[in-house]
């Protein structure tokens, strides 16, 4: 990958490189499929909904229970750039995983600009350590904890694999056994020469101390299985080898996978497709019989 040398340039190659909905036609078909597919899952399984873990309006998850005990649990983190979307539309994955013996926990958070990042990635946090404590209760086993999201969750995903963070919310160091972010964000500073930044409003600092690059931990947090869509822009594909292959430098376990005719919105649909690829991989980081 070749960025512009021209800061006129470089801002209009990251405008254009981080502008998601526009990679695609009719995007707006995407979060109505998502939801769709959620109710669906709603309505079929068991689900404990709304289980908070911690005191704002907006801290549930959605527990989708093991079939059976001790299972492996999944934390999914909705992406829309930190200011869209919601578990609600974000459970498409639970049918196939608790399937194959998976508990899926699916997250809500508050959303930009009502709130800063800090305050999101401290939320995504607690849930884990909430999960962590308390999971037992629901079939899922707490020495197995994985997480996965898309964009803006692929990034509190990475936020959650950072290192430093671990003894001030009561968990080990290696709380998370593994991690699948998809079109994780993981350097932010691009984005702000970004519209993104008409709501995160982003300066060096604040991108920098939420940035997953910058933050790898000292102790490995599992195996990573960096994924994003081939269909999708350098910078995101450049996003998920640039931190894949800083968290192999620390010797941490880690493979890349790009998802072949998958865009920036139809990739995490995979994760509820048996037999795809980004299924295969989440079963296998998971130690979940594929089918």
């Amino acid at each position: 990958m070749s960025r512009p040398q021209d800061p006129a340039a470089l801002a209009a190659y990251f405008e254009a490189q981080y502008n998601a909905r526009a990679s695609v036609d009719n995007y707006e078909r995407y979060p109505l499929l998502y939801r769709e597919l959620s109710d669906s899952a709603h309505a079929s399984l068991p689900c404990h909904r709304d289980v908070p873990y911690g005191p704002g309006a907006n801290e549930k998850l959605d527990i989708f229970p093991g079939s059976q005990p001790n299972a492996p649990v999944l934390l999914f983190v909705h992406g829309g750039y930190w200011r869209a979307l919601s578990k609600a539309a974000s459970a498409f994955m639970a049918p196939a995983l608790t399937a194959a013996g998976a508990c899926v926990a699916v997250l809500e958070y508050d959303l930009a600009p009502a709130v800063t990042l800090d305050h999101i990635v401290d939320q995504t946090r607690r849930a884990l350590a909430w999960l962590y404590r308390n999971v037992g209760e629901f079939g899922g086993a707490p020495q197995r904890l994985y997480a996965s999201g898309s964009s803006a969750g692929g990034h509190l995903t990475g936020m959650l694999l950072a290192g430093g963070w671990h003894a001030s919310y009561g968990v080990p160091d290696n709380v998370l056994r593994g991690a699948l972010p998809i079109s994780g964000l993981f350097d932010l500073d691009p984005l702000r020469s970004t519209y993104v930044n008409d709501w995160m409003q982003f300066d060096a600092d604040y991108a920098r101390r939420n940035s997953p690059l910058f933050h790898l931990p000292s102790a490995g947090s599992g195996e990573l299985v960096a994924s994003y869509g081939a269909l999708e822009s350098e910078e995101f594909a450049w996003q998920s080898a640039e931190f894949l292959a800083a968290w192999r430098r620390n010797g941490f376990e880690g493979r890349t996978l790009a998802v072949p005719g998958k865009n920036h919105f139809d990739v995490v649909l995979e994760l509820g497709e048996p037999g795809s690829p980004l299924y295969q991989a989440i079963c296998q980081l998971m130690k979940l019989d594929a089918q």
